[in-house]
C-alpha cells in the first residue's frame, strides 16, 4: 500500500473522531502509542526474533483480545504503565493519556486499521511519508498551534541540499520539533550514497543523528516520526525532551540545521507571596555565550555555534530582528562574522510559516578556531522575498522555487560563486557584501535589500487579492510583536529589573 492510500485510510478515520471532539493533534499522538505497540509486537516475530521491549502484559496481543469497557480500561492502563518506564518507552509513552470517548471506535482503530497492516515491513519512505502527512495536516490546524513546530519541507530540502551532509557526518537540531530537518538529513545521506557500508548504515541509524525538544508531546511525535523512517533503536535514543539553551550538552557535531521557536522574549510568571503576578526576565547566563540576553533567537545562535565542531556548519533560520537588533544584537553578529564564517544569507517570502507575521532568513555559518583576522570574508545573500509572493494553501513554496538559489550557492564549490545582480543586471537575486561593508553599518546590521519593489510603481503587477491581504496580517502581526516587545520593555517590573 502507498503512502498517500494509508494517509488517506487514517485521516479518513480521524474525520470519525473528530465528531466526538478528538482534535488532530490527539488523534495523530493516540495512533502514535498503538503504531508503537503494534511494531514492537512485528518484531517479536520471524525474520526479526527481537526481545519486545514492552513489558509483559502491556504488548499488542493482549490490547487486541478486549473489546469494550474492558479495552478501554487496559489501554488506559497500558499507557500509565509504560509512561514509568525509562528509555524509549518513556519517551513515547510519557504523561500519555487516553483520549477516546467511546470503546467502539477505539477498537476499530486497533482491529481495523493499524493490526491489517504489517508496518515493520512495510518501507520507511511508505510509514514515513505517511506520518509525516499526517503532521502536516495537523499543522495546518491553526487552532491547535502545532505550525509552530513545523519548518515548510521545500524549504528544508532546499537547505539540507546546500549543505549536503555526508556519511559519517553528525547533525542535530537542538529546536527539533517534529523532526524536519533531521529526517531531510539521513534521507539526503541515503539518496546520495547507495552503497553504503553495513558499519555506515549502523552509525546513520543510531549515532549520526540528535535533537532536542522542549515539548514532550511533540518529542513524542519526533521520536515516532524518526523510528517509522528507520532512526534510533530501543538502545539509541535521537531525542532529548528539554530545554536546549538550559545549558552546553557537551556533544559537538559536524552539521547543525535548525528553526527555533518564533517569539522574541523568554519570561517566566513569578507568583509572589501576595498573590499578584509579575514578570521577572529569564536570563540564560553561560560562559560560552558571547553575551546575555532574554532573545530567544540570539541565544539560539550563540548555542548552534557552540554546538559546532571546527570547522562544522550551520543553517539556521532567524526572524529579521536578529539582522538588525541593537544591543546584544550587535554584539553576537560583530561576534559571528569576526570567529566565524558567515558566507550565505537567504531572506525569505512571507506566507511560509504557520506562525502569523514571520518574516525570517536562513543564516548559513562555518564555526573556526581563534584568529586575530575575521573569518567572515564575503557575505553572499540571496533575495527571496522582495516581489516574491507565497501562501501556505494557494500557493505554498514548492521545492523549485529554490533552485535559482540552490544553483547560486553552489553547493559544490562555494568559493566558486558568480553574482547574478549587477549594474546591467539590477533585478538579479544574488549579490555580495565585504566584511569590511557589514560591519561599518550602523549597528552592523545585515537587513540588506537592493531590489526595487515593484508593487510600489507598478500596479498591474499586484498579486492577487487574497495573497495581498494575507501580507496585510502579516505585516500587521509582525508590527504588533515588536509593539508588544517594547510594551514589556517598559513595563514597571522590567523598569525595576533595569535600575
Amino acid at each position: 500500500m502507498n503512502s498517500a492510500s494509508i494517509v488517506q485510510k487514517l485521516w479518513n478515520y480521524c474525520n470519525v473522531l473528530r465528531d466526538d471532539g478528538m482534535s488532530y493533534g490527539d488523534y495523530v499522538e493516540q495512533l502514535t502509542y498503538l503504531l508503537f505497540l503494534k511494531m514492537a509486537d512485528e518484531r517479536t516475530r520471524a525474520p526479526y526474533n527481537q526481545k519486545s521491549p514492552v513489558p509483559e502484559g502491556y504488548d499488542w496481543q493482549n490490547l487486541i483480545k478486549k473489546d469494550g469497557d474492558e479495552l478501554f480500561d487496559h489501554y488506559r492502563h497500558t499507557l500509565e504503565a509504560l509512561g514509568r518506564e525509562k528509555g524509549l518507552l518513556g519517551l513515547i509513552f510519557g504523561k500519555s493519556q487516553n483520549k477516546f470517548q467511546d470503546p467502539a471506535k477505539l477498537r476499530r482503530l486497533v482491529v481495523d486499521l493499524i493490526d491489517r497492516e504489517q508496518w515493520v515491513s512495510m518501507s520507511s519512505d511508505v510509514k514515513g511519508d505517511a506520518y509525516e502527512g499526517l503532521l502536516e495536516k495537523n499543522a495546518q490546524d491553526t487552532k491547535s498551534g502545532a505550525g509552530q513546530y513545523f519548518t515548510p519541507r521545500a524549504l528544508i530540502q532546499a537547505i539540507v541540499d546546500v549543505v549536503n551532509p555526508k556519511p559519517g557526518e553528525t547533525v542535530s537540531d537542538p529546536a527539533c520539533g517534529t523532526g524536519g530537518f533531521l529526517l531531510s538529513a539521513h534521507d539526503h545521506v541515503v539518496k546520495h550514497n547507495p552503497n553504503l557500508t553495513r558499519d555506515q548504515r549502523k552509525k546513520l541509524k543510531e549515532e549520526s543523528f540528535k535533537g532536542w525538544e522542549l515539548v514532550q508531546a511533540t518529542a513524542r511525535l519526533c521520536a515516532m516520526n524518526m523510528l517509522l523512517h528507520g532512526i534510533g533503536s530501543q538502545e539509541f535514543e535521537p531525542i532529548v525532551v528539554g530545554d536546549s539553551l538550559g545549558a552546553d550538552p557537551g556533544d559537538r557535531f559536524d552539521i547543525v540545521l535548525t528553526n527555533p521557536p518564533f517569539g522574541k522574549k523568554s519570561s517566566t510568571t513569578i507568583v509572589g507571596e501576595e498573590g499578584r503576578a509579575t514578570k521577572e526576565r529569564d536570563i540564560v547566563e553561560r560562559g560560552d555565550f558571547w553575551t546575555t540576553t532574554s532573545n530567544k533567537q540570539l541565544n539560539f545562535v550563540q548555542h548552534v555555534k557552540t554546538l559546532l565542531k571546527q570547522n562544522g556548519k550551520a543553517a539556521v533560520v532567524v526572524p529579521d530582528n536578529v539582522l538588525f537588533e541593537g544591543g546584544a544584537g550587535e554584539t553576537i553578529r560583530r561576534k559571528l562574522l569576526q570567529e566565524c564564517d558567515v558566507h550565505t544569507l537567504l531572506r525569505l517570502p512571507t506566507g511560509l510559516f504557520y506562525a502569523q507575521g514571520v518574516k525570517a532568513n536562513v543564516i548559513f555559518f562555518e564555526k573556526k578556531p581563534a584568529s586575530e583576522a575575521p573569518w567572515t570574508k564575503k557575505l553572499w545573500i540571496y533575495d527571496l522575498r522582495t516581489n516574491m509572493h507565497f501562501t501556505l494553501k494557494t500557493n505554498p513554496l514548492k521545492r523549485e522555487d529554490l533552485d535559482e538559489f540552490v544553483n547560486c550557492y553552489h553547493p559544490e564549490n562555494r568559493h566558486d560563486r558568480k553574482a547574478t545582480w549587477s549594474e546591467q543586471n539590477p533585478e538579479g537575486r544574488w549579490r555580495s557584501y565585504d566584511y569590511e561593508d557589514l560591519v561599518a553599518r550602523d549597528k552592523a546590521s545585515l537587513d540588506i535589500f537592493w531590489l526595487k519593489d515593484e508593487s510600489l510603481s507598478d500596479s498591474d503587477n499586484l498579486p492577487a487579492p487574497d495573497v495581498i491581504a494575507q501580507e496585510i496580517v502579516e505585516d500587521l502581526e509582525a508590527a504588533l510583536e515588536q509593539f508588544r516587545e517594547i510594551l514589556s520593555d517598559l513595563s514597571p517590573q522590567s523598569m525595576q529589573d533595569e535600575t
